[in-house]
């Protein structure tokens, strides 16, 4: 009997085994999700020297490729925008992180969809100088380090010259040979790494969005939706939908099918969701002053990727007890301070700050005048208000910084701080060099008088969208010291029993009115009834 048993088990699993192993052999169950397998093109089995040659190889099948990348932000790293009219992008805005891409190229550009861009020379209607594998790599070996102007290493190569660390060269034709659509990976790459290092800019976008799971994105979540970035930043001839320099703050259009031309941005909630998401019409009430994200995002860094929240530039310079440069973590080994750079505060789980938006951003730019006073300068500040009709509720990151500015033209300054060169700030440490040559390559005045001065920039938060379990409870608002306290312009029951007190006394007192005159009334007719009886 036993042995039968485990004849009829044997027999199942070769059973299961045979029938794994025809499915896998099945050459229509294995045909790659793409149209087209890279390894095939003849024109791709060769050994590249260069970015380039690679895409020069892309553009003889892609023929419309680069010119539909020139048109785009990516590329361009520029926006004027139509509301404010001011030019915005990479190379026109002092930030409060690494202050600018201007002079920093070299550096700066590895996220740069190009090669070569190192300063003003750099030809942007070069259709080779377009980048492609920085968006279709699919090996996930394809690297632009810092320093070579975004241009990738494909033969060991000592860096800086004279230190001894080799930069291990790749290969090309691996990479371009197994090339495919864009990824989380991908996509992140740049945007993950924003700032200077992995989740320190944007709060909402980090390397754990690699391969989230549910609690953490329940759009990206890799058993669940298992969106890609391009799923709502759905791309048409390149142009990537959304933008930081002018998002899309209210959508009143209801949701559409994918395909159709796009009237509306289609990275926003409601162009999936529509106007009415909840099953309960008091929440439908909720999205015409408030953004999804407000309640649907309770915390950004959730990820176990913490993000900087402040950077002192004004602390940078000390040395060690051996007068050397240093550099002090903390237990989960992230930087607190630099001798490059100064302090740090970074979070993890973080409650975002709220904010009216109605889609105008206004930056303050180079060339804009600023004072030093009780308040910090806004590297950009959100508009918006109570009652101008088109403004929501947003979330937002805010970010804190102490900045250094000519104290004398009362701008803020851009500072030369990456390069291989006597001026670089690492090098030197020397504020009034590493700013000289940031404002001279710039073609900028400087007066020479440098002073520090606090800076805030926003940053909206809209990844890490939680389960609909996890989302904001009615408490988490309507509450004093909740997570509204500080907007303005409108009552909300529960928050504003103490600056909106007299409000409240009122309304107690019409019910209280209205209560004594129930009972009143209904004394009446009682002791009215018992009259008429007798």
């Amino acid at each position: 009997m036993r042995m039968r048993y485990l004849m009829t088990a044997v027999f199942a699993v070769g059973l299961l085994l045979s029938t794994a192993h025809a499915a896998t052999a099945d050459p229509v169950a294995n045909l790659l999700k793409t149209t087209a397998d890279h390894s095939k093109f003849k024109v791709l089995d060769q050994d590249f020297a260069s970015g380039p040659e690679v895409t020069k190889a892309c553009l003889s099948c892609h023929t419309e490729a680069s010119k539909q990348i020139h048109q785009t932000q990516h590329w361009k790293w520029e926006f004027v925008n139509p509301n404010t009219k001011q030019v915005l992008g990479k190379k026109h805005i002092v930030n409060n992180f690494c202050t600018s891409v201007k002079s920093n190229e070299a550096a700066c550009n590895s996220c740069h969809i190009g090669y070569g861009w190192k300063d003003d020379t750099f030809d942007f209607k070069s259709q080779e100088n377009v980048d492609c594998l920085a968006c279709h790599d699919h090996t996930g070996k394809y690297k632009k380090p810092s320093g070579f102007a975004g241009n990738p290493v494909v033969k060991d190569t000592e860096f800086p010259a004279g230190s001894g660390k080799i930069i291990r060269g790749i290969n090309l034709k691996e990479i371009a040979q197994k090339v495919g659509p864009t990824q989380r990976t991908t996509c992140g790459a740049c945007h993950f790494n924003g700032g200077g290092g992995d989740g320190v800019k944007h709060g909402d976008l980090d390397s754990s969005l690699d391969a989230p799971d549910k609690a953490l994105d329940v759009h990206m979540d890799t058993k669940g939706n298992n969106f890609t970035c391009a799923t709502c930043h759905k791309t048409e001839g390149h142009q990537v939908p959304g933008s930081r320099y002018s998002p899309t703050a209210l959508d009143k259009a209801p949701a559409h099918l994918r395909g159709k031309v796009e009237t509306t941005n289609p990275a926003t909630c409601q162009a999936c969701h529509g106007q009415t998401p909840h099953p309960v019409a008091r929440l439908n009430e909720h999205t015409a002053k408030i953004a999804c994200q407000t309640c649907h995002i309770p915390a950004f860094a959730r990820g176990g990727q913490p993000t900087k929240m402040s950077w002192d530039w004004s602390t940078a310079g000390k040395l060690d007890k051996d007068g050397k440069p240093m550099t002090v973590k903390d237990e989960d080994g992230y930087d607190t301070y630099m001798t490059i750079k100064g302090d740090f505060v970074w979070q993890e789980n973080v409650v975002p700050e709220y904010v009216w938006f109605n889609g105008t951003v206004n930056y303050t730019l180079q060339t804009d005048k600023i004072e030093k006073g009780e308040k910090p300068v806004q590297i950009n500040r959100f508009e918006g208000s109570a009652t101008d009709g088109k403004s929501m509720i947003w979330p937002v990151k805010m970010f804190r910084g102490k900045q250094i500015y000519d104290s004398v033209n009362k701008q803020l300054v851009i500072t030369h701080l990456a390069g291989n060169d006597d001026t670089a700030f690492w090098k030197n440490f020397n504020w009034d060099k590493a700013v000289a040559a940031g404002m001279t390559t710039a073609k900028l005045p400087f007066s020479g008088k440098l002073d520090f001065i606090e800076t805030e920039s926003a940053w909206l938060i809209t990844h890490m969208v939680a389960p609909k379990e996890k989302a904001l409870g009615c408490t988490d608002c309507h509450a004093n010291a909740g997570r509204l306290e500080k907007i303005d312009g409108v009552y909300m029951p529960g928050r504003n029993r103490d600056h909106m007190a007299g409000l409240d006394k009122v309304g107690w007192t019409v019910i209280l009115l209205v209560l004594l005159g129930v009972l009143g009334h209904g004394l009446i007719r009682i002791v009215a009834g018992k009259r008429n009886h007798k």
